[in-house]
């Protein structure tokens, strides 16, 4: 696969789990000083990572949410809680991976990702 194809397939999957609204925002706010970082999300992350078959992306999307607790990165979690949805997740899944951060990542990091999916799921 070369690297038009790998965006082209990253941009796919990336519009089916974050959504056309929140991919097309993101791409017209690209500029000279974003837009290699862009592609290379696109490329890599999206048109490498999350079109592996070893995971289906219900999986990607609970690891994710994880993962981004365990890194206090409220802005991704944010996203990839809306996003998960797409994917298949359900709130009582969302809700078993924030308990499990409780024990892993912290009960602060835990209690604060309650917080913030209480506020997503209200927004939704």
């Amino acid at each position: 696969m070369d690297e038009k194809q790998r965006y082209d397939q990253g941009l796919t999957v990336r519009r089916a789990v974050l959504g056309d609204a929140h991919v097309d925002r993101t791409l017209t706010k690209r500029n000279d000083f974003n837009s290699e970082f862009q592609e290379f999300i696109t490329r890599y992350a999206w048109g490498e990572i999350w079109t592996r078959d070893g995971l289906p992306r219900h999986t990607r999307s609970l690891i994710t949410i994880a993962m981004l607790i365990a890194l206090n990165r409220e802005a991704e979690l944010r996203m990839h809680l809306r996003a998960a949805f797409n994917n298949g997740v359900t709130r009582d899944e969302i809700k078993e991976v924030l308990m499990q951060s409780g024990i892993y990542c912290g009960l602060p990091a835990a209690n604060a990702a309650f917080h913030l999916a209480e506020e997503v799921f209200e927004q939704m």
